[in-house]
């Protein structure tokens, strides 16, 4: 007898916009983290705009990996990941982007 399947659906993973496919932001993550990765988010898709030489550019683009890669937007597929690794993943994230201010 086959295990039940508790995997996300494949809309709770992916959002469509323009017949391209994005991953979406893992659902686990607490609000108040899911904020402040939010905020790095902007900040650093806002500096990329903004950036005035390449070393500027290259650290906003840097702010903007970590974030995505916190939010399970980037990097390992969040429903792939146990709870605890996801965990780590938002938090390692967090750290890094923190300490970038």
């Amino acid at each position: 007898m086959a295990e039940p399947d508790d995997s996300p659906a494949e809309d709770e993973k992916w959002l469509v916009v323009d017949g391209r496919r994005w991953r979406r932001t893992d659902p686990a993550i607490p609000a108040d983290e899911l904020a402040r990765l939010k905020s790095h988010l902007g900040r650093g898709r806002s500096g990329v705009r903004t950036a005035r030489d390449d070393a500027e550019l290259a650290a906003t683009r840097h702010r903007t990996q970590l974030a995505k890669t916190g939010l399970g937007e980037r990097g390992p597929k969040w429903w792939e990941q146990t709870d605890a690794e996801r965990r780590e993943r938002w938090e390692s994230a967090l750290r890094e982007l923190d300490a970038l201010d």
